[in-house]
């Protein structure tokens, strides 16, 4: 009888969960290293890229794979730890092959790779890549009406040539689902060629999102490669927080150009916060808190709080100021607190709640003073006022995160040491050969 061996779509694997085999989650699958071999050999898969609990991401050789299943992938032994460096001869199946224009060795015929399959060789731990779904075509933004086929690996040749202009949608799909933070990831961990194309197929929102979670020299190299009105898109469409910091790394004609290029009160807002110090109050905060006046009810502050676009942090409080509304306000009243919005009739004012006798933060405050604020009152965010009494912004938490971590803590994590008791050295020629 036929011994029937495992075949898997990688789109199924992207971020599923990877468990060690007492049942503990390690982490979250972010890739498949592959082997391309000469001639028309199938790949061989050397491996996993596994993202663990710190951000951190780490070889897991194949051998090290007990089970690929619905949902899941289980690993067994002891595993290095050390943050995957990607060498010279290894492909990023994911990352690298998805989207591909590679041609029909029978007739010539261009099409655009859409998933790989990848199949576990008999009585064996190895895998290896041995199919290619493909859709017939040139690549862009017609390719949907495409014929769609499924065909062995040695049916299609061009997968060891360099390719410019490479697509994204298929990558973008089988990350669809992921938070901004964890596709910044995906993104810094590609070669800056595919990280540019990632970024020119996200819409704006979705790309300022995730370049707010990127480290500053990946955001500098991929706002660099963005069209400039596109570029002044991205930044508008960015908190005016980030944006700045953003814009302060930027040479300065190429700042000013973006910022004339913005529309007039998105730049404006950007300029005001780029002319604080960096780790000051005013450095730090958003100028686009909630901001009420004192007439404003319980029921106009939650209707405000369950805006999906608002960050958990400014959505837990409220600035009661008097007219205008747009930070420079008027006199800033007080703030009131998400919690006792839930505790009071939806007709109260929100003037009558407010809570008058915590003192704002001026704008030339340093951190450590903002970070003491914080704690002492518990606090998610803080107002801050001008001499004037006007209320520029609000510091949020995780703003001020941003500053006190290390400067490489989004690539690397706190805790990178271990993941699930899966620590030591990995063998020399493990990775090589797979065993």
């Amino acid at each position: 009888m036929a011994v029937v061996t495992p075949r898997v779509f990688v789109s199924h694997l992207a971020g599923i969960a990877v468990f060690d085999p007492n049942g503990d989650q390690v982490g979250r699958l972010r890739d498949l290293v592959a082997l391309l071999r000469v001639g028309d050999r199938p790949p061989r898969l050397l491996g996993v890229v596994v993202e663990v609990i710190s951000r951190r991401r780490i070889f897991v050789p194949m051998t090290r794979v007990t089970g690929v299943e619905s949902g899941q992938i289980i690993i067994t032994g002891v595993v290095n730890m050390r943050r995957f460096e990607q060498r010279t001869s290894e492909t990023l199946v994911l990352g690298e092959l998805l989207d591909r224009r590679v041609r029909l060795v029978e007739t010539g015929e261009e099409v655009t790779v859409l998933d790989i399959g990848i199949t576990q060789l008999p009585a064996r731990r190895d895998w290896e890549i041995d199919k290619v779904f493909v859709r017939k075509g040139k690549g862009g933004a017609l390719r949907r009406k495409g014929e769609v086929l499924t065909v062995e690996w040695s049916a299609v040749t061009g997968f060891s040539l360099e390719e410019h202009g490479q697509g994204a949608e298929s990558l973008l799909a089988t990350f669809e689902q992921l938070r901004p933070a964890d596709l910044a990831g995906v993104l810094h961990h590609l070669s800056a060629k595919r990280r540019a194309e990632v970024a020119a197929a996200l819409d704006d929102d979705r790309l300022a999102d995730v370049l707010e979670e990127l480290p500053e020299d990946d955001q500098v190299e991929i706002i660099g490669k963005l069209k400039d009105e596109r570029a002044a898109d991205v930044l508008e469409a960015m908190d005016p927080d980030d944006a700045a910091d953003l814009l302060s790394e930027l040479p300065e004609e190429e700042k000013e150009r973006l910022l004339a290029l913005m529309r007039p009160e998105e730049a404006a807002d950007v300029r005001r916060l780029m002319a604080y110090e960096e780790r000051t109050a005013g450095g730090l905060m958003t100028t686009e808190p909630i901001v009420l006046r004192p007439d404003a009810t319980v029921a106009d502050a939650l209707a405000r709080v369950r805006d999906p676009d608002l960050s958990p942090a400014l959505a837990a409080q409220i600035y009661v100021c008097r007219p205008p509304d747009e930070t420079p306000t008027g006199k800033y009243l007080g703030l009131v607190h998400f919690q006792r919005l839930l505790r009071d009739p939806p007709f109260t004012l929100v003037s009558s709640i407010a809570d008058t006798d915590l003192p704002a933060l001026p704008p030339d405050t340093p951190l450590p003073e903002v970070t003491s604020y914080l704690a002492a009152y518990n606090m998610v965010a803080a107002p801050v006022v001008d001499e004037g009494g006007a209320l520029l912004g609000a510091v949020t938490v995780d703003d001020v995160l941003d500053h006190l971590l290390p400067d490489d803590w989004r690539e690397d994590g706190l805790h990178g040491s271990a993941a699930a008791g899966l620590t030591g050295d990995r063998h020399a020629g493990e990775r090589a050969d797979g065993r």
